[in-house]
């Protein structure tokens, strides 16, 4: 089923009014949920919704809280979020970077108090835009194994880089862990299996039916007494396959999140505060040469890459072009929702006096006469 980009827009904007966030906040945050779902990327996108109303109910986050600057330099930043929502603490110290590495060509910051923020890549392109280099971070709830290890202590602690090109930024943004719990819940959500070696269970042994992953991770992430295994390193299973490589980047991630935050380590984030910490920094490419050069650079590199001799029926792809060919799509399509988002937002709607819309209540009623037609159900 599929709706509107503006029409999703307008829908996440009246629940976010409800919900007591500011017309600036909700904006935001709605704009961060459609990026995602016009890129492909809906693990991040409006099927979030049901999670970040749960954590407004149980006071992880604020909707009224606003971040505070707590330690200022003319290249750094330490911010509380002060439990707003990781999208206004993240967007706001984005804006705050990008002004001071304008001046002085770098600069950078780290965020405490704070949670789920969407895309990593959402807060590097701001800084694309501006012509800046971008780097996120975020350290997440405890999802991933160690190498060799059977329970989970790691957050899949997202990385995104960015970099002026054409037709569109070099854009990489990605769990350092083997996949996203997000990308998990979305299989789940339409009854699909794991197409790789992704989670393990308490014995570190595969799982590929993606509601039992799930329900572990969910389990794993939110209660006290954490079951045994998670999802894994980048790397995969076996230490032969430098599955340590993956786990020093969660550590990287982790050191410049958590620890300098002094916030909790992913590992800690099931309980107490719940808080999670965030880094981003900008860099001005215009320190080391003619800005339009390196992009025309950078450009043909990409060009040279894409153009490589390659296996029959493939493509070569530099990250950030599938997401940028989705958006360009799914402008014209509209966002893809699945059956289950769609229950989501009729209960989180109804909760808050919003109108699931309309198109998006006829198409699923189409669907559902279809599946009681093939059953036989009269």
């Amino acid at each position: 089923m599929r709706i509107s980009a503006e029409t999703e827009r307008q829908f996440l904007e009246a629940v976010f009014k409800a919900q007591r966030f500011s017309a600036k906040d909700g904006a935001l945050l709605a704009d961060t949920l459609v990026d995602a779902d016009l890129r492909g990327i809906s693990s991040h996108g409006i099927q979030r919704l049901t999670w970040y109303t749960r954590m407004i109910k149980d006071h992880t986050l604020e909707p009224t809280h606003q971040p505070k600057i707590l330690n200022e330099t003319p290249t750094s930043l330490l911010i509380d979020a002060n439990q707003s929502m990781g999208q206004i603490a993240s967007a706001f110290t984005m804006n705050k970077l990008i002004e001071k590495t304008k001046q002085l060509g770098v600069s950078l910051a780290v965020i405490r108090n704070s949670n789920h923020f969407g895309t990593a890549g959402y807060y590097s392109r701001m800084a694309c835009k501006a012509g800046l280099i971008g780097i996120s971070t975020t350290n997440t709830r405890p999802l991933v194994v160690p190498t060799n290890a059977t329970e989970a202590f790691l957050g899949s602690n997202a990385l995104a880089f960015t970099f002026p090109a054409d037709p569109h930024p070099f854009v990489f943004d990605g769990a350092t862990a083997v996949v996203s719990s997000g990308k998990i819940q979305v299989l789940a959500k339409k009854g699909a299996q794991i197409p790789g070696d992704w989670a393990v269970d308490e014995h570190r042994q595969v799982l590929h039916d993606a509601q039992t992953v799930e329900d572990n991770l969910a389990k794993i992430a939110f209660s006290e007494n954490r079951p045994g295994g998670g999802v894994l390193t980048l790397g995969g299973q076996q230490e032969v396959n430098s599955n340590y490589k993956g786990f020093g980047n969660s550590l990287i991630i982790e050191l410049l999140t958590g620890i300098l935050a002094q916030g909790s380590l992913s590992a800690d984030t099931n309980t107490g505060k719940h808080d999670f910490s965030q880094f981003f920094m900008t860099i001005n490419p215009a320190l080391f040469g003619d800005p339009e050069v390196l992009k025309a650079n950078v450009t043909t590199m990409f060009d040279r890459i894409r153009h490589l001799k390659h296996l029959p029926g493939t493509k070569i792809m530099i990250p950030g072009d599938r997401e940028y060919r989705h958006y360009d799509e799914n402008l014209v399509q509209g966002v893809s929702i699945d059956p289950q988002t769609l229950t989501e937002m009729q209960q989180v709607g109804a909760e808050f006096g919003v109108a699931v819309p309309a198109a998006l209540k006829a198409q699923f009623g189409v669907v559902a006469a279809i599946i009681v037609t093939k059953m036989g159900i009269t």
